[in-house]
């Protein structure tokens, strides 16, 4: 497709919001009824189908618009609750990904040793047929247990089949070791239930919003933004503690720069306040709590004025900001964040949160936590599975037995050869995700790499992982394809379609194809059993009252809810729990050998002419899917480094001037653009993550900016549930 967008075109698109939805509706019926001659943009054919968002993880639901049979447009379905109807930036920029002439075009194979990016060209047949027999050859020398799928992304789920099809159950998403998993704890092990995607957040009707280090409005999920926009309209109060002066930080009542390390500390005292001053929600806490009496003695000495040279926040400070919530409670949300993989600590500082959100009555509470509905639909019916002889757990006996999920952390370290280990991960199958840029000490991933007999990167850009892989397949983007139903837990229970707005370009295939067809090649078809992705949904969609032909034309449908988003008054419930309580002491933790109830540990500080890198994400970008993107780099090329205007000083470092940053291991950054501004504490660095690439196949992401990931050389291990923290790294500047 020849290049149709320009920047200018595409902003103008991606702020139509709804009123572009109108538009198109409009323009749609006026051309299936009698369109008024002389009118080019009326008497055009205009097409739409229903996709859901691939742009980043929240999926949100629209509608791909066609003008003429070219590529016009995409905007939001107005039902669709994960969205409002209004899509981000990036979901906007769908189209150009489609249209990246730098995407995989066709399967390749590794002639070359790894580490030179050396491959021929081959068909689908001949990848396949190199792939089963190296599965085969690792099966009968290892067993089928020894090979593992990372994924990220909608078409994981048949590959999942796949995997556990051939005898495998090490089936990881790196955003739980390296993203939200101590969130997902911290709350199952405080209420028995997790926040889940999108969050359960009731943002729209809160009245204070606190917000830790969760930078939204610039991490552009659009139902968190939209309703956090919508909070900001009603009047709420914001608290934002951040070391850095944040979009949110801009809509804050108050902006609480914390140094960064210490927000346990903070969230320690506030309950302090809380508990001393009698500010908790009595009749919640004595009705669904346990534990209350133990905590209150355990946070007796975490006092405003103890907390004060910890955080440098002031004790009157802290006093009024806990005052503040109590006053609008139980409306009030102390929000648990998303990427909260910080110190090592991290499901303990979140579990400090969830009690505080206890105390003040949140969980379940309008303005609150709501309580989710998720669309029952059947599985398409497939024989099970066998059940494998060992996993991850099995290479590290004895750690983190509190993880519910596979950590890609754990296997690639089950990937290396240990002395005394007999159990190693030899074949790797990853989907949709550049492990290279994605887990933290890029040197590690490596090495466990060059200890695989198998590597298999399924993606649509040449990412830095194709260039390790022995079979590169290429998949088509969310636009080319079908793929499963997606059912996410929200207010109401909501299904979604994705279907192909354009033909795959190229030679690549959609996932549930390739999934299909190697697991055909591999003598497993009896978990396909269907004839193609059409019949797959047919027969999960009639499960719950509705067909393929209905959903094209809706895209996003509500089902029957039973479900109430809120406690009723003085109702009796059963949380999850062991106790079946709001946990504020959590026997479960003791059990285990870690602390019932949070406390504070002093986290390393930076050597002297050093600054501890903090990262975050930029509204036009989420990691590899959009890197390479042709509209999104036009908006954001590359990254920049805030450094605090005294530093800069002392250093005689300019805005606009490029250096290089150097971790305390002499790993030096490329070249990145200095941005000095009194926004960030004097202690700190900050970068937007997802840049510095330095695969040449991208040839719009190569070498812009610098990696975050590229510098994080040090990490901090949760003892609970083996998340790794990754702001434990300090950088100096070569100028």
């Amino acid at each position: 497709m020849k290049k149709t967008f320009d920047r200018r075109e595409f902003i103008k698109i991606s702020g139509m919001g709804l009123g572009g939805l109108a538009l198109g509706a409009g323009l749609l019926n006026y051309s299936e009824s009698s369109p008024s001659p002389g009118h080019p943009a009326l008497t055009a054919n205009i097409t739409r189908t229903p996709t859901y968002c691939e742009m980043c993880t929240f999926k949100c639901a629209g509608w791909v618009y066609q003008l003429d049979g070219k590529p016009w447009k995409i905007i939001g379905n107005d039902i669709d609750q994960h969205s409002y109807g209004r899509l981000c930036t990036k979901g906007s920029a769908g189209i150009g990904a489609y249209s990246d002439p730098d995407r995989l075009k066709t399967p390749l194979i590794r002639t070359e040793e790894r580490g030179k990016q050396v491959f021929k060209e081959a068909t689908w047949d001949e990848a396949f047929a190199y792939i089963a027999k190296k599965l085969r050859d690792i099966a009968e020398k290892h067993g089928p247990d020894s090979v593992a799928l990372f994924t990220h992304g909608s078409g994981g789920s048949f590959f999942k089949t796949l995997l556990k099809g051939y005898g495998s159950a090490n089936i990881t998403a790196p955003s739980y070791a390296n993203c939200r998993g101590p969130r997902e704890e911290a709350y199952l092990l405080t209420y028995g239930e997790a926040i889940n995607s999108p969050e359960r957040t009731d943002m729209k009707n809160s009245k204070c919003i606190v917000l830790l280090g969760s930078h939204i409005g610039e991490n552009t999920h659009s139902a968190q933004v939209n309703e956090f926009a919508q909070a900001i309209r009603n009047g709420a109060s914001i608290i934002t503690v951040d070391p850095r002066f944040s979009v949110a930080a801009g809509k804050s009542k108050y902006w609480l720069p914390i140094k960064p390390g210490t927000d346990m500390a903070l969230l320690l005292s506030w309950i302090h306040v809380i508990v001393e001053e009698n500010l908790y929600d009595r009749a919640y806490v004595e009705k669904y709590t346990t534990g209350f009496d133990k905590l209150k003695q355990a946070v007796k000495q975490y006092t405003p004025e103890w907390a004060y040279p910890v955080t440098s926040i002031k004790p009157e400070v802290i006093r009024e900001t806990a005052r503040e919530m109590a006053k609008h409670a139980p409306a009030t949300l102390v929000h648990p964040g998303r990427h909260v993989v910080w110190y090592g600590d991290d499901t303990q500082r979140v579990r400090a949160g969830a009690i505080l959100n206890a105390l003040l009555g949140s969980w379940g509470r309008k303005g609150g936590f709501y309580i989710p509905s998720e669309a029952e639909v059947p599985e398409y019916p497939i024989p099970h599975a066998p059940k494998p002889k060992r996993t991850w757990r099995d290479a590290m006996p004895g750690k983190f037995e509190l993880a519910n999920l596979a950590l890609s952390s754990g296997i690639c370290d089950a990937t290396i050869p240990t002395q005394g280990r007999d159990y190693n991960i030899k074949g790797w199958l990853v989907y949709g995700t550049n492990l290279i840029h994605t887990l933290p000490d890029p040197q590690k991933t490596l090495d466990a790499i060059q200890n695989l007999d198998l590597l298999v990167a399924i993606d649509i850009l040449p990412a830095e992982i194709t260039g390790w892989a022995d079979v590169v397949l290429p998949e088509c983007t969310y636009l080319e394809r079908y793929d499963d139903i997606r059912i996410s837990p929200g207010r109401e229970p909501q299904i979604a379609l994705r279907m192909p707005a354009f033909k795959p370009k190229y030679d690549s295939k959609p996932a549930w194809w390739i999934a299909k067809n190697l697991a055909k090649k591999m003598g497993l078809e009896q978990y396909f059993p269907w004839n193609d992705i059409e019949e797959y949904l047919e027969v999960r969609l009639e499960k719950v009252g509705s067909s393929l032909a209905e959903m094209q034309k809706l895209g996003v449908k509500d089902l029957p809810k039973a479900t109430p988003n809120y406690f009723a008054p003085g109702e009796d419930i059963e949380f999850g729990t062991d106790s079946g309580k709001i946990e504020l002491y959590s026997q479960t933790l003791e059990n285990y050998g870690h602390d019932p109830i949070p406390r504070f540990t002093p986290h390393e500080e930076p050597p002297d002419g050093y600054y501890r890198l903090l990262y975050g994400r930029s509204p036009s970008h989420s990691f590899g899917r959009t890197a390479n993107n042709p509209l999104l780099t036009q908006l954001v090329p590359e990254n920049e480094v805030w450094i605090n205007t005294n530093i800069a000083r002392e250093w005689g470092i300019k805005t606009g001037q490029y250096i290089k940053l150097i971790n305390e291991d002499n790993t030096s950054s490329n070249k990145v653009r200095v941005k000095v501004t009194e926004r960030v504490r004097p202690d700190i660095v900050f970068m937007v993550h997802g840049f510095g690439h330095n695969q040449k196949k991208m040839k719009r992401s190569f070498n812009k900016g610098a990696s975050v990931t590229h510098l994080i050389s040090r990490t901090k291990t949760d003892p609970i549930m083996g998340g790794v923290g990754i702001r434990g790294n300090f950088v100096t500047f070569e100028v």
